[in-house]
């Protein structure tokens, strides 16, 4: 009896048998990989003050050095990751260096990537309960743990009738409390009338507000971002919040929403929450609070009060993957009724239907959010607290806040300077003064326009700017993992002999 053909012979010899022992997930190769990875990002943190902060490639630059297309045959990691060194590498703003100091830290840690690569390796998809219990169960107690650490009202944890849920980031911690806010007036007020609805900030509130509205459907002008002033430290006024809102309702529109914000980007300025809250509560308004940056520090007793008066706010956001030691993306949302936010976002198709999600007793995080995916976020944010605990990260963010501390006294004693608004957390905003110029403050802007480009072309460090006021000041933020008082003195040098320079250069 002969044997049968081969599937290959069958098939005319158009299988290419050159790679049937490629595994795209055999354990053994994971874990050679694997340990090259961890060995190749050890010694780039070790060696990261080596590169400059500031990216120095021009645009374009990578497509000249890759090939036009993918490799049609497989590559070993070994080439993968030379190449991540020579052409990857120079391309990067290496936002985990001690000399970073702009936009906001991103915060890393040994606890985040590690919990990250657990939740990446166990790749779960977890939708709904059902879908990995584990992932939903995980994030809804580190959700309470937190909550707890920020002594929010019980009213906002699952302990309470609220619950948490981790997002994105903070752009979709608005929408999607805006949806559930639309959607709870409209019943209200009837779906015609959603041209009436008016959307407020200030002035200084994040700009993922403004996009928020518009995908919400909010007409662009029925959005306010309400002036703010120096004299309140560019915090919201409750006053200004309740002429706008009483204007607006003569006209015959109708107040929905109102986002305040604790740590504005541009200067971490503090919107009053309690009279706020008060002013929105007479028009019946849903409240958001944006702590995306500032809010890690609240978990210290001597910063809490600024978040004092939450108990009025519908909904509280803060960023772990800011200033909370936990990579991006990690977006932390509360609310005091997820019920509201679940009506505007289920969906329940045949395909997704199971006995726990009927039973009405497990949380499905579908509905909590704007996709159906999502990631096992819980894991890295669970390792952060068991590895570090609450003792440990709140010294972590009082070193940070010492650190800005000695900058601010730095700037403070050079008669040059000045610090423009109040320090509250880890950043400082300062600028040359126009009396060391002898110019206009148009000058003086440009001349502190120019210092920041010139100290980031260098590569030594790296800031950011904000125009506030009419005033362009650079913004000091230090959050990074291994800063250290050294890489502060640093900075300062830098800052001091690039306006030395520039002095003389002028003066000539």
């Amino acid at each position: 009896m002969g044997s049968l053909p081969s599937i290959n012979e069958v098939l005319g010899g158009i299988i290419d048998s050159t790679n049937d022992n490629v595994n795209p997930l055999d354990p053994e190769e994971f874990r050679r990989q694997g340990h090259m990875i961890i060995d190749f990002l050890a010694d780039y943190y070790k060696n990261i003050e080596k590169y400059p902060v500031l990216s120095q490639v021009e645009p374009g630059y990578l497509r000249k050095l890759l090939p036009i297309s993918a490799p049609y045959e497989a590559e070993p990691v070994e080439s993968i990751l030379e190449d991540v060194q020579r052409h990857i590498i120079p391309g990067i703003t290496h936002w985990q260096s001690p000399n970073y100091f702009a936009y906001f830290p991103s915060s890393g840690s040994t606890a985040g990537f590690l919990g990250e690569m657990l939740s990446t390796g166990f790749n779960v998809v977890g939708f709904n309960w059902i879908s990995s219990p584990a992932a939903t169960e995980l994030e809804s107690i580190v959700m309470d743990w937190l909550g707890q650490m920020l002594e929010l009202p019980q009213s906002f944890l699952f302990s309470g009738n609220g619950g948490g849920v981790i997002q994105g980031t903070t752009c979709e911690a608005m929408l999607c409390t805006l949806i559930a806010a639309r959607d709870q007036m409209l019943i209200k007020i009837g779906r015609d009338n959603i041209g009436k609805l008016v959307v407020y900030g200030s002035d200084q509130t994040h700009s993922a507000l403004s996009k928020a509205a518009k995908i919400a459907g909010i007409n662009p002008d029925n959005f306010r971002a309400i002036k703010t002033t120096k004299s309140t430290s560019f915090g919201l006024s409750p006053e200004s919040l309740q002429i706008t809102i009483s204007l607006d309702e003569k006209a015959g529109l109708i107040p929905l929403y109102l986002c305040a914000t604790i740590g504005t980007t541009s200067t971490t300025a503090v919107d009053p929450l309690g009279p706020l809250c008060d002013v929105a509560k007479q028009h019946g308004m849903w409240v958001h609070v944006d702590a995306a940056y500032a809010g890690s520090a609240c978990i210290c007793p001597e910063f809490r009060h600024f978040i004092s008066g939450v108990e009025g706010a519908n909904s509280f956001s803060l960023n772990a993957h800011k200033w909370f030691f936990t990579t991006l993306d990690c977006c932390c949302l509360w609310l005091k009724d997820p019920t509201s936010l679940i009506k505007s976002l289920s969906t329940n198709p045949e395909y997704l239907r199971n006995k726990a999600s009927d039973s009405k007793q497990v949380v499905d995080y579908k509905d909590w959010q704007i996709t159906l995916s999502r990631r096992f976020r819980a894991m890295k944010l669970w390792l952060v607290l068991r590895s570090y605990g609450v003792t440990n990260l709140r010294n972590f963010l009082r070193s940070h806040v010492k650190m800005a501390k000695l900058f601010e006294g730095l700037v403070a004693g050079d008669h040059r300077f000045e610090v423009v608004v109040p320090r509250y957390f880890a950043m400082v905003c300062f600028r040359v003064l126009p009396s060391a110029l002898r110019k206009t403050q148009t000058q003086e802007n440009e001349f502190n326009q120019k210092l920041l480009e010139s100290i980031n072309a260098s590569g030594s460090i790296y800031m950011t700017h904000a125009e506030v006021g009419g005033i362009y000041m650079i913004r000091f933020a230090i959050g990074a993992t291994l800063t250290e008082d050294k890489h502060v003195i640093m900075a300062w040098k830098v800052v001091r002999e690039m306006v030395d320079t520039m002095l003389n250069t002028v003066n000539i």
